[in-house]
């Protein structure tokens, strides 16, 4: 068969358009999970693994890899001083980070030392006990606190002052608890959280509902409380109570996303932000976002960046009540 010179030029044009869609592709795509295996870091990284691949924003698989140590704090110096430059590496993140960060914990980098990307949905904190626990709810757990903190082992992702301590500390205060009497055992993410809380070592997990619900699905696990506003209208989560109907006023969102090296080109940030863009934009990402047990959160580029750095503002303001920061 013979083509027209008509049908080449169209077929040499969609080569071209393809070739110029995914030019500022990087060669070897990876996303650091910065924690081990199993909680929300995890998470995060596969659900943008999905959303690409479903949306054919890249031509090369992404990986997962796993950074743990200090709640992200490994991973983020890692790329700020070791992989500055490299494009194909984006990093999860999530507000417990930006607490970190604003406490210091990150060491001698601050929030900014990376060029924040993209944010790609929100999670809420909650209280998770296994499921045949004596606390049937907040005030039934504070009682216990009361009687004997000792007996009570906390479980949270990372030590004093991390997102996950923040969470029973606000509960501690508004009990009249000083925060500091509270037995916590510092653990590394949702994942590590998930696995103490199930084999009895902690009797109490500080963590989200998104890394809880395929245990609470299971019927291993509940929660005590959910950090949102108000109940969340899913049919598998309308039962969990809030923490403020429970007369402790507290709302903690916990947002996710990603971050690039910090001598990423402007020409790379944008080629990723642009392919973000298109898959925050397209209904077959929220599908896979809420089968992740994840609520809309789209934000990128230079909006998300202003965003960040009010939140480790704000979390500056907190941890000062808190005696974690002069």
């Amino acid at each position: 068969m013979t083509l027209s010179l008509r049908q080449i030029a169209l077929a040499a044009g969609c080569v071209l358009l393809s070739s110029q869609l995914f030019a500022g592709e990087p060669k070897r795509p990876e996303c650091i999970a910065p924690a081990s295996p199993g909680g929300g870091f995890d998470l995060t990284c596969k659900l943008v693994q999905s959303g690409l691949l479903n949306e054919k924003l890249l031509t090369k698989p992404m990986r997962v890899t796993y950074m743990p140590g200090g709640v992200g704090a490994v991973a983020y110096n890692a790329v700020v001083a070791q992989r500055p430059a490299d494009a194909g590496t984006l990093v999860a993140w999530s507000s417990g980070s930006l607490l970190n960060l604003a406490q210091g914990k990150f060491g001698r980098f601050d929030e900014n030392a990376v060029r924040w990307l993209a944010a790609v949905g929100t999670s809420y904190g909650a209280i998770a006990v296994k499921s045949d626990s004596p606390y049937k709810n907040l005030d039934d757990l504070v009682k216990a606190i009361k009687a004997d903190p000792s007996k009570v082992v906390i479980g949270s992702g990372g030590t004093v002052g991390s997102q996950d301590w923040m969470q029973t500390a606000l509960i501690a205060k508004a009990a009249g608890i000083n925060p500091r009497d509270l037995r916590y055992v510092a653990l590394e993410g949702g994942g590590e959280i998930a696995t103490a809380l199930l084999g009895g070592h902690i009797q109490v997990g500080s963590t989200d509902i998104s890394d809880s619900m395929p245990h609470i699905l299971s019927g291993d696990m509940r929660l005590l409380a959910v950090f949102a506003e108000k109940r969340i209208d899913e049919p598998e989560m309308k039962d969990i109570p809030t923490a403020k109907e429970q007369g402790y006023d507290i709302v903690w969102p916990v947002v996710r996303g990603f971050y690039l090296g910090p001598k990423v080109t402007d020409e790379e940030y944008a080629w990723w932000k642009d392919t973000f863009d298109k898959m925050l934009a397209s209904e077959e990402f929220a599908k896979l976002r809420d089968q992740r047990e994840l609520f809309p959160f789209a934000m990128t580029g230079q909006e998300l960046d202003t965003y960040v750095k009010k939140q480790v503002a704000d979390y500056k303001v907190l941890a000062q009540e808190f005696g974690l920061i002069q």
